[in-house]
């Protein structure tokens, strides 16, 4: 029979796009929801997002349709559960990437990262960076957009992680204090630029490593769940800070927020590149740790690796335990001055300051409690950042918003102005 329609599915579309309709307002959320991990099953999208079982059935299935999640609509149920099992929510595995670029003092490296932070392709990681930012941020772009010409994937924009603060909404590197750049160099209009004479699709965006660090590690790594995150970490030379405060970066009026490099926790100490004396920046970065153990750095390696290494390896020597002791005396100075002023519910460590913390964590937590105002009564948990090339994969997510923000109008753009980071 032909040409007339069952009655019993009569309005049924209607039904379906209606709901779609209340639902999309709904699609960042629950894309973001799912990318974040916080949404596994069809039955917590819908409590998450509060709408019915039906918006949110039609809900992902649009987003399925985009290409961003799969929907397993037949799951097994676990092991001594009742009922019908939810749907089960994963993103897909051949959907589109963000382009991610990260410059530091020892080189440059691009990837590919998917939602999630599933870092799906990357390159060696170069080991020279030109005076000329435009010369390093153009070999970035162009490894990177070799990257998405082999693997054939869409890509949704691209973002950029350097070691310095990145004024709002200019885009300028105020400080890049490690590299041979000038103060102020426009990086987001040239990395921007870049992308276009790539042809890379998609907006372009530029933010400070420690910060994207951060923001990485709140979605994805070991700061889930903080409300108030704080995160200090060593790059290849000196170190940074960042706050995540109710899920958003904490930029400041300008985006200058946190430099927490240039807290001076050795008024003796040595001379900073800012003009002072004693920063965290030049008393607890890997340079200091080699100095410190009497250990002059060789050509192998960054210097984050020979820290690294110097600390796995030859902790036993008592000129190395005593040179990261002083390290960990230092940093406790300085997160407990930070825990003082932001009262964060969790600290996280990344770089040279993971592997201190690894060696002696009773230390370090003991410094915090004894220079805190609450002491060992409102300790306040430190642990390590737990992302392979976080900075790599915060890149990613200042690309990956404007999807999250809205899915249907980002996807259906294709391209984009380029724009600040907003560390949504």
């Amino acid at each position: 029979m032909t040409g007339n329609a069952d009655p019993r599915h009569a309005g049924e579309g209607t039904t379906s796009r209606a709901r779609l309709d209340r639902g999309r307002g709904a699609l960042g959320p629950a894309l973001e929801l799912v990318h974040t991990g916080r949404a596994p099953t069809r039955a917590v999208l819908t409590a998450e997002l509060g709408v019915t079982r039906a918006t949110a059935g039609a809900v992902a299935a649009e987003l399925e349709a985009l290409g961003l999640i799969r929907v397993d609509a037949r799951p097994g149920a676990a092991a001594g559960s009742q009922g019908r099992p939810s749907h089960r929510l994963a993103l897909a595995d051949e959907g589109p990437v963000a382009l991610a670029a990260q410059v530091h003092a020892d080189g440059f490296r691009a990837a590919l990262v998917g939602l999630g932070g599933r870092i799906v392709a990357t390159t060696p990681s170069c080991e020279a960076v030109d005076a000329d930012p435009a010369k390093v941020l153009g070999a970035a772009v162009d490894a990177g957009a070799e990257l998405l010409r082999r693997t054939g994937r869409r890509c949704v924009g691209a973002g950029l992680a350097v070691p310095s603060a990145v004024t709002e909404p200019e885009g300028r590197a105020l400080n890049p204090l490690h590299l041979a750049w000038p103060a102020g160099a426009p990086v987001r209009e040239v990395f921007a630029e870049r992308v276009r004479a790539a042809g890379v699709s998609g907006p372009a965006f530029a933010a400070n490593d420690v910060n994207l660090a951060a923001l990485a590690e709140h979605r994805h790594g070991a700061g889930r769940g903080a409300r108030d995150l704080l995160c200090v970490a060593t790059g290849h030379r000196g170190v940074g800070g960042a706050l995540v405060l109710d899920g958003r970066l904490h930029t400041g009026s300008s985006g200058l927020a946190l430099e927490v490099g240039h807290l001076t926790v050795n008024p003796e100490g040595r001379p900073c590149h800012c003009g002072s004396r004693g920063c965290l920046d030049v008393e607890a970065d890997p340079l200091a740790l080699l100095t410190a153990a009497g250990r002059d750095p060789g050509p192998e390696g960054s210097l984050l690796q020979q820290a690294n290494e110097l600390i796995r390896e030859e902790y036993a020597d008592p000129a190395v335990r005593t040179a990261a002791e002083a390290l960990i005396d230092r940093l406790g100075l300085g997160l407990a001055g930070l825990v003082n002023i932001l009262n964060p519910d969790r600290i996280i460590l990344g770089g040279l300051h993971r592997t201190l913390l690894d060696a002696d964590s009773e230390r370090l937590h003991a410094v915090v409690a004894d220079r805190g105002l609450w002491g060992r009564s409102g300790g306040v948990p430190i642990l390590a950042c737990s992302l392979d090339h976080n900075s790599l994969v915060g890149a990613a997510e200042l690309a990956w918003q404007p999807v999250l923000d809205d899915p249907l109008r980002a996807l259906a753009a294709g391209t984009g102005d380029t724009g600040a980071a907003e560390g949504r």
